[in-house]
């Protein structure tokens, strides 16, 4: 008897398994995207985050201007190129640092700080921790140092080998924006109005500089009130050049809380920068100001959800970028 014409079958076992190797050597094959996370460096570094924790504490409680700083430092970075650390490069050959921008120089601070606790958290693990992980811890420790939220971070970001100074002044906001202004410059980073408005109550801490609101307290609107301008003037001289930094706290009533009374002033008309006032000035925000001066825990809870959007901005992740030495210098 002769074998029947025609191809041999394998048995239907052995088919399925070799579909299976396949199928796993496909997926294998297929390269993973890199992704933030919160375990980053649970194996890498594990003492990071207390590492970073503890110096963060350390500088809040020798100057206590400095945890608004932190938070506004990391917005600054986020809102350039994203977080990236891109706004502690100095200038060198090949930078052009964010640092000389119109709303960075002279202004945003903390970079001292930065620093040292990069050099810290080096000697360590030494070529681990991205100064723009750093960055976005020490503005979430910041907020704790100073009573105010926490919230679990995403950390894997890298830093970046370039700097944004011609992006700086186009996506920065200014204390002399108005309300559509902002909520297109936080639209186009992927943040909602709402996000915006929480956000701005980082300022229920912090310091401004007479320069940034002498025309507010002095071009008698009707949107503010004449006895919180009438005491801004005292240490505000009207003329340009004259106390120009002298400083004045963001919320006058609790400038050592971080709690809502931020919006509570706004209600009041004693919002110190004109951005900060065109919040609550009959607009689209009216009501979300309202609702947070009503309810600590809204805000509170809206403030951490918006810095964890924040920090998602354009991160550079995988190989992109570099884990920089020293934060001021690329590699």
């Amino acid at each position: 008897m002769g074998l029947a014409a025609g191809r041999s079958r394998l048995p239907s076992c052995v088919s399925h398994a070799f579909l299976v190797v396949a199928g796993l050597f496909i997926l294998a094959s297929i390269p993973c995207e890199a992704q933030l996370s919160s375990s980053f460096y649970d194996n890498t570094c594990p003492n990071a985050l207390t590492t970073i924790r503890k110096a963060i504490r350390t500088a809040v409680s020798r100057e206590r201007r400095m945890a608004a700083s932190l938070i506004r430092l990391h917005f600054h970075d986020c809102f350039v190129q994203g977080c990236d650390a891109s706004i502690l490069l100095d200038d060198s050959a090949t930078i052009q640092s964010e640092k000389n921008a119109p709303n960075n120089n002279n202004s945003v601070r903390g970079y001292e700080v930065i620093d040292n606790v990069k050099s810290q958290v080096e000697s360590i693990c030494p070529g681990v921790v991205s100064c723009a992980d750093i960055l976005a811890v020490a503005a979430r420790d910041a907020s704790v140092a100073f009573g105010g939220p926490t919230w679990t971070l995403k950390l894997g970001r890298r830093d970046s080998t370039t700097s944004g100074l011609s992006q700086a002044a186009a996506n920065l906001p200014t204390f002399r924006d108005g309300l559509d202004r902002l909520i297109s410059l936080f639209s186009t980073k992927g943040l909602s109005t709402r996000d915006m408005v929480a956000l701005s109550g980082s300022h229920t801490i912090g310091q401004a500089r007479c320069i940034t609101f002498r025309d507010r307290i002095y071009d008698n609107g009707t949107n503010i009130d004449a006895g919180f301008a009438s005491t801004r003037r005292r240490r505000c001289p009207v003329d340009n050049g004259n106390g120009d930094d002298n400083l004045a706290a963001l919320d006058l009533v609790t400038p050592n809380s971080f709690d809502n009374n931020y919006f509570k002033n706004l209600i009041q008309r004693k919002g110190l920068l004109q951005s900060d006032q065109v919040l609550f000035n009959g607009g689209s925000t009216d009501s979300i100001v309202t609702e947070y001066s009503k309810s600590p825990s809204t805000f509170s809870s809206d403030f951490a959800a918006a810095m964890v959007k924040m920090g998602d901005i354009e991160p550079l992740l995988g190989s992109a970028g570099e884990i920089r030495k020293y934060c001021n210098v690329i590699n």
